[in-house]
């Protein structure tokens, strides 16, 4: 996430050099190349991170099981039981 706001960051300032005139474009379309480059980058990293969680869940025995995902009803919650 820094190296995409740290490029981001250089990405403005050199559209805004530009746009003074103290650089060519070619510094910009570079800058631009670096931001896709590193949001690129951090998206692979997600998911890699999302693999190795459920990699990780699966090892230790657990599972995605839609029915231990669900909500329970409303009523059964509100009105405690006492024996």
């Amino acid at each position: 996430d820094d190296a995409v706001r740290a490029s981001r960051e250089s990405e403005q300032l050199a559209l805004a050099q530009y746009r003074a005139g103290t650089v060519t474009f070619l510094n910009v379309a570079a800058a631009q190349a670096l931001t896709l480059s590193n949001e690129r980058t951090a998206v692979q990293l997600l998911g890699r991170r999302m693999v190795a969680s459920v990699g990780l869940i699966k090892a230790v025995g657990g599972g995605w099981d839609a029915a231990s995902l669900a909500v329970p009803d409303a009523q059964a919650m509100a009105a405690p039981t006492h024996e």
